[in-house]
């Protein structure tokens, strides 16, 4: 972004199809690389059928259900409950599941959950949002590199149309982030349903899953402090592990359940207010509250 500004500041001039390219081809770039960056960050490692039977025969029998190839399967050591589905042309199509997630839930949660990222990969939603991004991120970089240009320029006094440009541009770019975190929410809607359709009980097994991933997520980062990193790639997570403490408000009165279906009917009972919808628009996952009514209809 800086040396964008120098460039357009030394030559007078900016060229949006080389600002164009510049984004698409970063963007690109970071699609085919970040699965190897997800294995170093999360610390995920590939596992064996012998390894993990039950596991593989999962996602075997889940990935013929969807009609799709068989991603290959990893286990992320990282210290809270959750899941991830990632790939590109050059690492293949992967499921990932933490192994918080194993201890955590119980069999037939994990499957409900499995399903739920083979639904990402079946709708190719890391391949949607990656172009989905590239408009707002053109908006960033022309919106900052202007108004750093403008500020370079402002002592021979002709800094005001770009900072103008540079203005309009950072708006644009708020509006186009809010809808991509819309879109976001919706592809979750859609990979909860497609796991209810190809799981037997699927959205009574997935809202139990996502409430437990809650719960305990929420518990978990109160009670270590080596957690705080692992929403660098959240979006990709079944649940963002960052709205956990403001997804267990919902949940606060549930201390003490006694059955994983009272856990989930003490969140249907939460009202979701004006404040939780304010948060989430902000976020890359729906509010808890609303995701579990969603799969309560499709029971």
């Amino acid at each position: 972004m800086f040396f964008t500004a120098v460039l357009i500041f030394v030559f007078q001039t900016f060229d949006l199809l080389l600002l164009g390219i510049f984004v698409v081809g970063f963007n690109i770039i970071q699609w085919l690389i970040a699965p190897y960056l997800i294995d170093a960050m999360y610390r995920v490692r590939e596992v064996s059928p012998s390894e993990k039977p039950q596991l593989h025969t999962m996602v075997e029998k889940l990935s013929q259900k969807s009609g799709m190839k068989k991603p290959r399967v990893m286990v992320a050591n990282i210290p809270i409950p959750n899941a991830f589905a990632y790939g590109s042309p050059i690492s293949g199509s992967r499921v990932a599941v933490t192994s918080e997630l194993l201890n955590t839930l119980d069999e037939e949660e994990v499957e409900a959950v499995i399903g739920h990222e083979l639904g990402h990969l079946k709708h190719r939603d890391v391949q949607v949002m990656m172009f989905v991004s590239i408009l707002p991120a053109i908006f960033y970089f022309i919106g900052y590199s202007m108004l750093w240009s403008s500020a370079y320029r402002r002592r021979d006094g002709g800094s005001g149309g770009a900072a103008a440009i540079g203005i309009v541009s950072i708006l644009m770019y708020f509006i186009l982030t809010l809808f991509t975190l819309y879109l976001s929410r919706l592809r979750e809607y859609f990979a909860d349903r497609h796991s209810a359709s190809i799981v037997e009980e699927g959205p009574r097994k997935l809202s139990e899953g996502l409430a437990k991933i809650v719960d305990y997520t929420n518990r978990i980062k109160h009670s270590r402090r080596n957690v705080g990193t692992v929403g660098s790639f959240k979006a990709l997570f079944i649940s963002d592990p960052d709205r956990a403490e403001a997804d267990s408000a919902a949940i606060s009165k549930a201390v003490g359940y006694r059955t994983d279906q009272r856990l989930v009917e003490d969140v249907l009972r939460k009202n979701v207010t004006p404040l939780d919808q304010l948060v989430e628009l902000l976020s890359t996952h729906p509010n808890i509250v609303k995701r579990l009514r969603a799969l309560q209809k499709l029971a």
